[in-house]
């Protein structure tokens, strides 16, 4: 048999037991088709202290375990050395770390060997893959494979949008499968006779029951043979039910490129294993590419991001899509299918796809793996420590439990202001973490040898040589600037993602890198860089009336022209970098990473004080900019980018805000709005908005509004339901919260004085204001 030689994207892994020994499986998408790869006679691994291998060797003789152990050049942060403990097969490594847990501490035990086999080689998604091989039927097998790193290698996947519709017991009705050329629904029940007979439903396929359902399902993903599948909430909900289905009535599932069925775990988050195929879910990955959205259902994304619906929009559906399933199968059929091309809108219009790949080529996690920011910094850091020396330490065996201070934010000035400038500096924590090369392992090297370390907070010093993430944080800066050079936003966005999560990741009591000394060596020094970059500003004669993390604001003269402002934010900016670079070379032997720059010009800007108080609220202002000409107004934490915020108090502030910054009557403006209130002619922008945290009847001693009128409604109408989750759109009355009143119902006074008035609040002299607002009731003798 030839040995080949493939570049691929790898869209799979599994580890399993072939011939009494533990094999990798990796399936791989290549310009010449898929690939398996098998890799045999592996050896899983972890680590256990020198001091502590006689008791070990003692244990595993007396339970006749077959396991090896072997001193290898690696030690603990402590400068202990350690013993590599290697077992032939997943079971033995399974009831290895179950028989020696209870009396030995384990090391990097909870690294899956198939993670493990790819991190060691920095191997992240694209690989070169050599082997025997074989042809099979619809792939190439690869036999006693190697692996080599392919940072390059693109893929071109084909994509499948899945969606099922079943009942509240999850007994199916029907399943809709799209892609670019293909879609189909496959519908239990029988073709309707009669005028919609004439239409045109070819896409639907009929079949008499769920079994049926589940092997016509089968059938169409061998012929259409999908790299990747799609959904919505489809590894939590759909794939799940499809398993729980297929095992209640006796199914393999078959849905793999192998003939082998699919695999549902669920521990602390559900993976979904179909060998060949990727499982890729849009909300975790919108998540993890940063959209935000006030809620990340379907019908608000489809909507927020197309401008399109859904064919079923009512928060009841689950009630309509079982009543269509009973009535008007052909209606069910349609939203099937729309929500799997409204799934797959989404995915083509964000690049999601593109977006999974540049983040698994990153740090080398599974293309459907999301979330997991301790994962994936484990995945990077890992290979490098231990060709440091060191294995990784466990959870929090410092022993320090110092909490880590927030973020700088400076006491607000409030007040209105023109001509306010934002300079801001370019990922702040990263270029601390490069500056004064902060990493987990320098810190140990630093205490070690503090002669030649940087000093950094709460006793901590790090190795001015012996380090890892100041290489990585320039690596990443260095393949952003590649990445926004070539037009490749969707790579930019995940280094950025990547790169920010580092400081997260350090603070994180989750993470086994954890030290209170690394995330307080960060943000003290963030702090100490706002108050000394407020120190050189103001030294030049001008005023910062605030600062946020990494963002200072800046009150230039109000005389001052646009290009003059943009003139001195360019020479603050020269002076802000001078100063560092200078400042890092002369006390501490440093280069600085360190980068302010010019982000924004607010013409008019506007800072509230706390509500009842004279001294400045934080995190909230508005400014005006101008875009092309255009005035804008930017809210910051403001009652208008809230979503607990009824439509007219968001409408309001916008207007009232623009002719405050304008020298307009406020007093016309909110008097009219008032009037427009208690004259009914806005009342459909008098909703509240807002999702149940649990079910109706679970709350108990504290009741909210919205919670108030579900109740409400499903007492007077048994066809409502509301659960966990429900969006619930009320209005107060004179009577409580209601979904649905009479006319003349309404609490206006109520919105008045709960969304009218808080906001003119905020604004400088509002007491004239509500004073001439007011009606003063006569009194007479």
């Amino acid at each position: 048999m030839a040995q080949a030689v493939y570049e691929g994207f790898i869209l799979s892994r599994q580890q399993t037991n072939h011939q009494g020994r533990l094999a990798l499986c990796y399936w791989l998408k290549t310009e010449s088709g898929i690939v398996k790869a098998l890799v045999e006679n592996e050896q899983a691994v972890f680590f256990i202290r020198s001091s502590q291998l006689a008791k070990a060797q003692l244990l595993v003789t007396q339970a006749n375990a077959n396991m090896q152990f072997k001193a290898v050049p690696l030690k603990h942060f402590d400068q202990q050395s350690m013993i590599a403990c290697y077992c032939d097969d997943n079971r033995t490594y399974h009831q290895a770390k179950q028989l020696l847990a209870a009396h030995i501490t384990l090391y990097e035990e909870d690294i899956r060997h198939c993670d493990r086999f790819l991190m060691e080689r920095f191997v992240r998604g694209g690989a070169w893959v050599q082997g025997t091989q074989v042809q099979c039927d619809g792939y190439t097998l690869l036999k006693s494979a190697k692996f080599k790193a392919n940072p390059t290698f693109k893929p071109q996947f084909t994509v499948l949008s899945l969606d099922i519709e079943c009942d509240g017991e999850g007994v199916l009705f029907s399943i809709g499968l799209v892609s670019e050329q293909y879609r189909s629904v496959i519908m239990i029940g029988k073709p309707p006779v009669g005028p919609d007979s004439s239409s045109d439903h070819s896409y639907i396929e009929w079949v008499n029951d769920e079994c049926e359902l589940l092997h016509v399902l089968m059938d169409k993903m061998r012929d259409f043979n999908p790299d990747v599948i799609i959904g919505w909430n489809i590894i939590e909900f759909d794939f799940v039910v499809l398993a729980e289905r297929a095992q209640m009535l006796g199914i393999d599932l078959i849905l793999g490129r192998d003939d082998r069925p699919i695999d549902v775990y669920k521990g602390n988050y559900v993976r979904v294993l179909i060998p060949g195929r990727v499982v890729i879910d849009g909300i975790d990955t919108l998540k993890n590419a940063t959209y935000h959205f006030d809620s990340f259902r379907l019908a608000n994304v489809a909507e927020k991001v197309l401008g399109e619906t859904k064919l079923i929009e009512q928060d009841d559906r689950l009630e309509e899509i079982i009543r269509q399933f009973n009535e008007d199968k052909l209606t069910l059929a349609a939203y099937n299918l729309k929500d799997c091309e409204l799934v797959l809108a989404i995915f083509s219009k964000l690049k999601l796809i593109d977006f999974a790949i540049a983040r698994s080529q990153l740090t080398g996690l599974e293309l459907e793996r999301m979330g997991g920011s301790v994962a994936a910094f484990t995945n990077f850091y890992l290979p490098m420590l231990h060709r440091s020396g060191y294995v990784a330490p466990n959870l929090c065996e410092h022993g320090l439990s110092f909490e880590s201070p927030g973020g700088y934010v400076m006491e607000s000035k409030p007040g209105l202001y023109k001509n306010v400038i934002v300079l801001d500096f370019k990922s702040l924590y990263p270029s601390i973490i490069r500056t004064f090369c902060i990493d987990p392992m320098g810190l140990i090297e630093g205490l070690r040898n503090p002669k030649n370390a940087v000093e950094g907070f709460h006793e901590g010093r790090f190795s001015r040589d012996l380090h890892h993430l100041p290489r990585i944080v320039a690596q990443l800066t260095d393949a952003r600037q590649q990445a926004k050079q070539d037009d490749d936003s969707m790579l930019s966005q995940a280094i950025k993602i990547i790169m920010n999560s580092l400081y997260g990741v350090l603070g994180s009591k989750g993470c086994r890198f954890y030290d209170p000394r690394l995330s307080s060596s960060i943000t003290l020094r963030g702090h100490e860089i706002m108050q000394t970059t407020k120190q050189v500003i103001e030294s030049r004669g001008l005023d910062v009336i605030y600062g946020d993390t990494d963002s200072t604001f800046v009150k230039l003269p109000d005389s001052w022209s646009l290009q003059k402002c943009q003139a001195e934010a360019d020479r603050l900016v020269e002076a802000v970098n001078r100063h560092w670079q200078k400042h890092c070379a002369e006390a501490y032997q440093l280069t600085s990473y360190l980068e302010i720059e010019f982000e924004t010009l607010y013409h008019n800007f506007f800072m509230p004080t706390i509500r009842g108080q004279a001294i400045g609220s934080k995190k909230r202002y508005v400014g005006e900019v101008y875009v092309n000409n255009t005035s804008k107004l930017v809210f910051k934490g403001m009652e208008s980018v809230r979503s607990d915020w009824t439509e007219i108090a968001k409408k309001y502030q916008q207007d009232v805000i623009e002719a405050f910054f304008n020298g307009a009557d406020l007093f016309s403006i909110t008097k009219r709005y008032k009037e427009r209130i208690y004259a009914g002619e806005v009342d459909s922008m008098l909703l509240y908005s807002k999702r149940l945290g649990k079910d109706p009847e679970l709350y108990i001693k504290n009741i909210p509004p919205h919670v108030k009128a579900a109740r409400d409604k499903m007492r007077r109408d048994k066809n409502s339901h509301f659960k966990k989750g429900s969006l619930v759109k009320y209005y107060i009355t004179k009577s409580g919260p209601l979904i649905d009143p009479t006319p003349g119902e309404l609490d206006y006074e109520h919105y008045v004085e709960k969304q009218i008035y808080p906001i003119l609040k905020m604004l400088p002299d509002y007491e004239n204001v509500l004073f001439q607002l007011t009606e003063q009731k006569k009194f007479s003798f």
